[in-house]
C-alpha cells in the first residue's frame, strides 16, 4: 500500500512541476553552445548514436565537418577555437542525419530550414544584439489589387513612433530568392541594426517595410496558405511584384503610417533577387525612389539598360549605392552594373567587400548604408 501511495504522490508532483523544474532533478544541465575564453563547446546527448559530427557555416566548405567525442553518459561534445565575430549557423550530423541543437533556443528560419545560431560578440556584431531603445515589428495584412489577394508584410517602426506625431522616411527592404517577409528581420537582424544605429544617433529614425517578394505567396509558407503559380513568360505577369510594390504597398504604407510621402523620403534596397527587384522598380518607375541600393546583384551580359538608366538619371535621385562581395557568384554581373552606371553618367558608390552571397555580407551592408539614408 505504501509503495502505491509513494508512486501516486511522485506522479502528482511530476504533473504539477513545470518542465524546467523537472529538469532541475537532473544531475547535470548540459549547455550548448558554451562560449568561454576564446573557445566554443558544443554538446548533444545521443547515447544511442554511433557517430556525431558538427557542421558550422564558419568552416571552409559546405562538405566540411568535425567529429564529436562521446563520454560514458552518452553525451557527445567538441571544443573549437571561437571563429571571428559574426552570426553563424550550425547543425549536428547524427549517424548521417542533420539535426539542430536542442539545447540552443537561438534559431533562425531560412525558407524551409530551421538552423541553430552561434553569435560571437565583437565590434562587427555589436549592433546585432538588442538595443536599449527598441522599435516595434508589426505583421501587416494588406490588400493587393495588382496581384488579386490579401498579402502580408513586416513593418518596423522606430522607438518613439507610437508616442509622437513625427513623420518618418521609409526604407523598402527586399529579401532574396527562397526568402519571404520574415527574412530581413530574422536572418538579417534588421530591427536590431536599426534600433542600435538610431539609438547611437548614427541613423535617421525611419520606418522599414519588408514585403514578401514572391507574388504567388500570400505570406510566408509557415502560414500554410494556398499559393498561386504565375507564368513568368506571360507578358501579363511581367514585373507583377514590382507593380504591386509601387501601386499597392507604398500607397498602403503612406495611408496607414505617419510617413513623409514623397520620393526624397523613399529608399529601396534588396539582396540578390531583391536587388533585381530594386533595379526593376527604379528602372520601371524612375523618380519614385530617391535612394537606390541594390545588393549582391547586377545586370546580365549583353543586356542593354541604357535607356532605363538615362531615365533614372533624368528623374534624379539622392544616392545610388551598389554592394557586392568579390567571392560572390554574381560578382561579374555587379561589375557590369557598375560599368553601365558609369557609362551612363550616374554618380554612384560601388561598395566592395570580400566574402560571398551570404547574410554575413548583407547584414554588414545594411549596417553600412542605413546611416547614409535621408540626410
Amino acid at each position: 500500500m505504501k509503495k502505491y501511495l509513494f508512486l501516486s504522490v511522485f506522479a502528482l508532483i511530476a504533473v504539477m512541476l513545470s518542465g524546467q523544474e523537472l529538469q532541475n532533478f537532473r544531475p547535470q544541465q548540459l549547455v550548448s553552445p558554451e562560449i568561454a575564453n576564446g573557445k566554443v563547446t558544443f554538446r548533444i546527448a545521443a547515447p544511442q548514436a554511433y557517430q556525431v559530427r558538427l557542421y558550422g557555416s564558419w568552416m571552409a566548405s559546405y562538405t566540411a565537418s568535425e567529429p564529436l567525442a562521446r563520454d560514458t553518459a552518452g553525451v557527445w561534445s567538441i571544443t573549437i577555437n571561437a571563429p571571428a565575430p559574426e552570426i553563424y549557423t550550425y547543425n549536428f550530423i547524427v549517424d548521417g542525419v542533420s539535426k539542430s541543437d536542442d539545447l540552443n533556443i537561438f534559431m533562425q528560419r531560412d525558407g524551409r530550414r530551421f538552423l541553430s545560431i552561434l553569435l560571437i560578440d565583437g565590434p562587427l556584431t555589436a549592433n546585432y544584439r538588442e538595443a536599449n531603445k527598441r522599435g516595434n515589428l508589426e505583421h501587416v495584412w494588406y490588400n493587393s489589387p495588382t496581384i488579386g489577394t490579401t498579402r502580408r508584410m513586416f513593418v518596423y517602426t522606430p522607438h518613439g513612433y507610437a508616442d509622437s506625431k513625427q513623420k518618418y522616411p521609409v526604407l523598402y527592404l527586399l529579401h532574396g530568392g527562397g526568402g519571404d517577409e520574415d527574412a530581413w528581420s530574422n536572418m538579417g537582424r534588421a530591427c536590431q541594426i536599426l534600433d542600435n544605429l538610431i539609438e547611437q544617433g548614427k541613423s535617421v529614425p525611419m520606418i522599414v517595410v519588408m514585403p514578401n517578394g514572391n507574388p504567388g505567396q500570400q505570406a510566408a509558407q509557415t502560414q500554410l496558405l494556398p499559393e498561386r503559380a504565375f507564368n513568368r513568360n506571360d507578358p501579363a505577369f511581367a514585373n507583377l511584384y514590382i507593380h504591386s510594390l509601387v501601386k499597392d504597398i507604398v500607397p498602403y504604407i503612406e495611408s496607414h503610417y505617419r510617413v513623409i510621402a514623397n520620393a526624397n523620403n523613399r529608399a529601396i534596397s534588396g539582396l540578390s533577387m531583391g536587388g533585381g527587384h530594386t533595379l526593376a522598380a527604379t528602372n520601371n518607375y524612375p523618380g519614385f525612389f530617391s535612394w537606390i541600393l541594390p545588393l549582391s546583384m547586377g545586370i546580365g551580359e549583353g543586356v542593354d539598360n541604357d535607356a532605363a538608366f538615362q531615365a533614372v538619371k533624368k528623374a534624379g535621385y539622392k544616392l545610388y549605392w551598389v554592394a557586392c562581395g568579390t567571392d560572390d557568384f554574381v560578382w561579374d554581373s555587379a561589375k557590369r552594373l557598375d560599368a553601365a552606371l558609369t557609362k551612363n553618367g550616374l554618380e554612384h558608390t560601388f561598395y566592395i567587400t570580400d566574402g560571398g552571397h551570404t547574410w554575413a555580407n548583407w547584414r554588414k551592408y545594411l549596417n553600412t548604408f542605413a546611416p547614409l539614408l535621408f540626410r
